[in-house]
Order: C-alpha cells, then structure tokens, then sequence
C-alpha cells in the first residue's frame, strides 16, 4: 500500500434545514482525505497483480466543519467503519480502476453524511381511542365464543 494525498475536488454537502432557515453546505476540503492504494482482489485481467485499483480512504470526522448534532449522528450510522482513534476508513475496490474506486469511496462518504443530515422522528406516546378498545375486545369475545363452541357438550376440561 502506498499512501499518497490526492488534489480532487472538494465534497459538497447540502444539509437540509427547517422552513424558514437559510440551507446550508458542508464543504469537506479534499486535503482533509487520505488515501491509499492497493491490489484489489477478484478478477481483472492481465493487470490483477500489477495494477492497485483499490482505493482506501482514511478520514477524520472531528476535523471537519460537520455541525455537533449531525456529527453525533454521523459517528452513530457509521460506527462500523471508524477506527479505535476516531478515523473513518472506507474502501472500494468494485471497478477496475482507480478513479472509479475513488469516486464510489467519496459517494459511499456522501450517502453516509446526508443519512445523518436529517433528525430522527420523535415519536409521541398517544393512547388507544375508544373505538379501537371496543374493536379489540368484540374480536376477543368473538374468539372466545369460537373456542367454546369447539368443545363437546358435557365434558369439561380441567
């Protein structure tokens, strides 16, 4: 594996806001992103033992301009792919190339984040209305009654 900094382009985020409020952008800087090469495994060709087109991206959340609460959610969703010091580590090796694996790496980051962008739903506890107790309790009389008819007169069971 050969670490080397790459110069793409910065990742964009839009971050969704309330009504009302002005929409934001994270701009996630490309020196922020560490990236490293290696021999991806699987068919390829002449080129399987010559060519790294795996691309492996190292990246550090807490450095980010990540708002707390979406960072909060984002080390949540995404715990499985961060390291003991924090650092998020994803990789790619679904194309032949190298670019290719770097722009799926880069969306991989993308889909992460923006699942982190939006709250979750609080849910408020609401009690039973008075219709759907006297649904339940019919049915359940209704049952009760099937049972009982299912038995042979004069016999009880104990």
């Amino acid at each position: 594996m050969t670490p080397r900094k790459e110069t793409n382009n910065d990742l964009l985020i839009p971050l969704h806001t309330r009504q009302g409020m002005e929409p934001r952008t994270v701009r996630i800087a490309a020196d922020e992103f560490e990236w490293q090469y290696a021999r991806s495994g699987g068919p390829g060709g002449q080129n399987v033992n010559k060519v790294s087109s795996k691309a492996i991206l190292r990246w550090v959340p807490a450095r980010s301009e990540l708002p707390a609460d979406v960072l909060y959610r984002f080390k949540n969703i995404a715990k499985t792919y961060l390291t003991i010091e924090g650092d998020l580590v994803l990789m790619s090796q679904r194309h032949r190339t190298q670019l290719m694996n770097v722009q799926d790496c880069l969306e991989k980051l993308k889909r992460l984040i923006l699942a982190a962008v939006t709250p979750p739903t609080i849910r408020h506890a609401t009690r039973p209305t008075k219709g759907s107790k006297e649904r339940r309790l019919k049915t359940k009389k209704q049952q009760s009654h099937r049972r009982a008819n299912r038995r042979i007169s004069g016999q009880e069971t104990h």
